[in-house]
């Protein structure tokens, strides 16, 4: 099977403006997420694909292979399916340039899920212990099925707790999504011809479209505890982090 990685790097961001190019423990973000997808023991390919040339041009300086894509493209994973346009593969991740603290293993994970056959979307989550995470709207939960595919994606606070002040007693109930997608070829085509769904655009989550066109998706629970950056709260507890090491 051909496995390939794209890595979708916006330019505009509404609270992070420029966001690839940030200067985040001496590099720019966008060469943390690709310097983590090189290390993958499965991946052919990597590219990126942007809508900026400054992005495209700082990408090519640190080596990696670039594809320009149309600004107007309505999320990273229309970016994705327009760069593949014309390229050859079997399972597509799509990882997203704002997690500089990616790990091959759970890029490896889901390469390797997809290669069992009879899924054609799967992403990860780990375990939600934070009480500000379960209540955090920037933080996405996931809830599972017995058999570990979505049953559901929110920003708010899933499964309810019946008691008020129980707190997060949802071991093994509720999960923070990590929003690192594989799809087949096959499924990412398909996938951006689907129209917004209605709880998509309430969520303002796109995995969403999935669910409620009849689809599963998979989800591996992992240990991972990296964190994408939205937020300049985000990004001062990266460059804090990066500091350490």
């Amino acid at each position: 099977m051909k496995r390939i990685i794209v890595i979708p790097a916006r330019y505009a961001s509404t609270r992070l403006p420029g966001k690839p190019l940030i200067n985040v423990g001496g590099k720019p973000l966008l060469q943390w997420v690709y310097e983590g997808a090189q290390r993958s023991k499965l991946a052919q390919s990597i590219l990126i694909a942007t809508d900026n040339e400054k992005v495209r041009n700082t990408a090519l300086a640190f080596g990696a292979e670039t594809i320009m894509t149309d600004p107007a493209l309505p999320s990273g994973t229309d970016r994705v399916c327009a760069a593949m346009k014309g390229r050859d593969a079997d399972i597509v991740i799509n990882l997203q340039g704002d997690e500089p603290f990616v790990e091959a293993s759970i890029i490896d994970q889901l390469f390797s899920t997809m290669e069992q056959g009879n899924t054609e979307m799967a992403t990860l989550c780990c375990p939600l212990t934070d009480e500000r995470d379960y209540k955090d709207p920037n933080t996405v939960k996931v809830v599972l099925d017995r058999f570990n595919f979505a049953l559901y994606f929110s920003r708010s606070s899933i499964p309810f707790v019946k008691t008020p002040d129980s707190g997060l007693r949802t071991p093994g109930l509720s999960y923070k999504h990590i929003g690192i997608y594989a799809f087949t070829r096959q499924f990412l085509d398909l996938f951006v011809t689907m129209p917004k769904s209605p709880l998509e655009e309430t969520e303002s989550l796109e995995q969403l479209r999935a669910l409620e066109n009849g689809h599963k998706i998979k989800v591996i629970v992992t240990q991972y505890k990296g964190f994408g950056i939205d937020t300049p709260s985000d990004l001062e507890r990266a460059r804090a982090l990066l500091a350490t090491k």
